[in-house]
């Protein structure tokens, strides 16, 4: 007899997954030194997304930087589909929206005045490595 996969073992497996997605995105980012760089878990908590990184740049160059390699690097992460790119380097707060994934890369002076980590206080933080930590 086939073993069946109940929706609720797919779910987990569709949330690891997901989880899996934004620690990579976390590592893109760390890969062009972007600073403080928190993911959330809004599963349960919003429906605009599930996961949520949030990193900082110390410069208009940086932040550049930054979006570029996400922006080119993030769609060869398997499964993941890019959705939107929002914001630009002068407005120092930028936007790539990965559909189950956002990612917002700040200024300082401007994560600090938005606290988007203050804002969704409740959600749970995912521990994660950089990818030379973790062994990759």
């Amino acid at each position: 007899m086939a073993h069946s996969v109940s929706s609720f073992e797919h779910a987990d497996d569709v949330a690891e997954d997901g989880r899996d997605k934004a620690i990579a995105l976390a590592r893109l980012a760390d890969e062009k030194q972007a600073e403080d760089i928190v993911l959330l878990d809004l599963r349960g908590i919003s429906t605009l997304t599930d996961f949520l990184v949030v990193c900082s740049g110390t410069s208009t160059p940086h932040l550049r930087a930054i979006r570029k390699h996400l922006a080119d690097k993030g769609p060869d992460i398997a499964g993941l589909e890019r959705n939107a790119i929002e914001g630009n380097e002068e407005s120092q707060w930028l936007i790539l929206d990965y559909w189950e994934i956002m990612v917002h890369v700040f200024h300082p002076a401007k994560r600090e005045f938005y606290a988007l980590e203050a804002l969704w206080g409740d959600a749970p933080i995912i521990d994660w490595l950089p990818g030379d930590l973790a062994g990759n």
